[in-house]
């Protein structure tokens, strides 16, 4: 994949450079790079929960970036010197669920970085070219800048970069994600 645009909010780029964090930035856009994402370049013909599993595939086997299911940030990964730690990296990928769900995302980031859990964190999202391709109510670049700076202003005042993404070329539509709501059944039908 491609990154088509980089967005530092409140000093996040001279943190990470200060804190010795620029390993693990960099491990990120490689993240990034090393995904391949073709797909097929009409509007809402492909489904995002593929490029989410991809990222999350290359994070894991970079290694020693920490998954989290629900509930808290992604990938996090500790940037040590010998068996101290010595900053925390935080990255949440949203590309695939609603945009509003972006929020949810800031919050962790934020509380994170209020507990210490984390030094400067990432949101990866769609590119709005990208996103333009993909099922309708993902986030894109605009829907993240909109609530950065609009909405949840308060996110600006946190070490927060935000990535946007983009596919690199042409291909094949990629896979929708069936749910109950897909297949016809109400919910209590599939048990």
């Amino acid at each position: 994949m491609k990154i088509t645009t980089i967005r530092f909010y409140d000093g996040s780029k001279e943190r990470i450079c200060r804190l010795g964090l620029s390993s693990l930035f960099l491990e990120v856009q490689q993240v990034i790079f090393d995904t391949q994402v073709f797909l097929l370049e009409e509007s809402q013909a492909n489904g995002a929960a593929v490029i989410r599993e991809r990222l999350d595939a290359a994070f894991k086997s970079k290694g020693e970036w920490v998954f989290s299911k629900t509930g808290d940030i992604d990938w996090v990964k500790r940037m040590r010197y010998n068996s101290t730690v010595l900053a925390r990296l935080g990255v949440e990928i949203q590309v695939s669920s609603r945009s509003d769900q972006l929020t949810r995302d800031l919050v962790h980031l934020r509380n994170s970085l209020r507990e210490g859990k984390i030094d400067a964190g990432v949101v990866i999202v769609p590119s709005d070219r990208l996103q333009s391709f993909l099922t309708d109510r993902t986030p894109s670049l605009r829907d993240a800048i909109r609530i950065f700076e609009d909405e949840f202003k308060e996110a600006q005042e946190y070490p927060i970069t935000v990535m946007a993404i983009e596919h690199d070329g042409p291909g094949d539509a990629l896979p929708k994600k069936k749910t109950n709501l897909g297949t016809g059944k109400h919910p209590a039908e599939t048990k």
